[in-house]
């Protein structure tokens, strides 16, 4: 059985679009390919993605059944809810306000181990019949078959 672990940061200062974009990059990556991608990433949020995902990796760690081996670890998914929006007002010519929507976002990353693969037997694969080929070298072209089951000749015009 696969062991899965999740970590989540809530109330992060960004909006849940922009750290959607970050997330999408590492979507389905291995963890050591994830954490490289967020270092060279040119986003401030992908700092706290980062550690959201080093969280999640210290959480796998700690589970009942974990084989130990890190490289195993992938990014099964990871998403940005939007939080609770902080509402300001901005003062604006002529007695007027401006409102402005201070908006928050809950990171969230999952990470699974995959599974290790077992051959399925130990029988030598079978032989394929290789393809008759023209004296040229190159394959025949196929012909293609009428309505009526012949098979159609070629024609010069």
């Amino acid at each position: 059985m696969a062991i899965e672990a999740h970590a989540t940061a809530k109330y992060v200062r960004t909006s849940a679009q922009k750290a959607g974009l970050v997330m999408d990059l590492i979507r389905g990556r291995d963890v050591n390919k994830a954490l490289a991608t967020l270092t060279f990433t040119r986003k401030a949020i992908s700092h706290d993605i980062a550690k959201v995902l080093r969280s999640a990796i210290a959480n796998a760690q700690q589970k009942e059944g974990f084989g130990g081996d890190i490289d195993r670890l992938f990014v099964s998914a990871c998403y940005a809810d939007q939080g609770p929006s902080m509402k300001r007002i901005r003062p604006a010519p002529m007695g007027r306000a401006f409102r402005v929507v201070k908006r928050t976002a809950h990171l969230t990353v999952r990470v699974a181990e995959r599974p290790v693969k077992i051959a399925a037997s130990t029988a030598p694969p079978a032989k394929t019949r290789a393809r008759a080929k023209s004296p040229a070298g190159a394959a025949a072209p196929a012909r293609k078959q009428s309505a009526t089951g012949k098979k159609a000749s070629k024609t010069k015009k």
